[in-house]
């Protein structure tokens, strides 16, 4: 099985040059004028146009898409090798810092919005990763 990751965002370009920028995916393809497929990571990214306003879905028009920091049960973690300097390359690119690196037995963790409201977390995995915990 394999499976993919939508980003709704209100600029592609904007969004493209982020995430290009700090975690170092390309472009794939363009489809038409309303989405871009990053490639480079475990899974491929696809940037969808949605306009800021806009009903979040077709049966539900109560709730209308804002880029603004917005909470969602579902965020992506970006496993890096130098958490700090993506940290710094994400911040320069217009993310917003929401929590420091921390330090676990596994490894650190910092957490993010990026510039259309979606949070995200940094992680560098130190010693055996996760695999310190058992």
């Amino acid at each position: 099985m394999d499976f993919l990751v939508n980003l709704d965002v209100d600029d592609l370009e904007r969004a493209v040059d982020f995430y290009s920028a700090v975690f170092g995916l390309r472009v794939g393809r363009r489809l038409g004028s309303f989405a871009v497929e990053l490639l480079g990571g475990p899974a491929p990214i696809y940037l969808l146009l949605k306009e800021a306003g806009t009903p979040v879905s077709p049966t539900e028009n109560t709730q209308l898409r804002s880029y603004e920091r917005h909470w969602t049960p579902l965020h992506l973690d970006f496993v890096v090798e130098d958490i700090d300097a993506t940290l710094r390359n994400a911040i320069a690119h217009g993310a917003r810092l929401e929590q420091p690196a921390t330090s676990h037995a596994w490894g650190r963790l910092a957490l993010l919005a990026d510039p259309f409201g979606h949070g995200l977390c940094l992680i560098q995995f130190l010693g055996r990763g996760y695999d310190e915990l058992g």
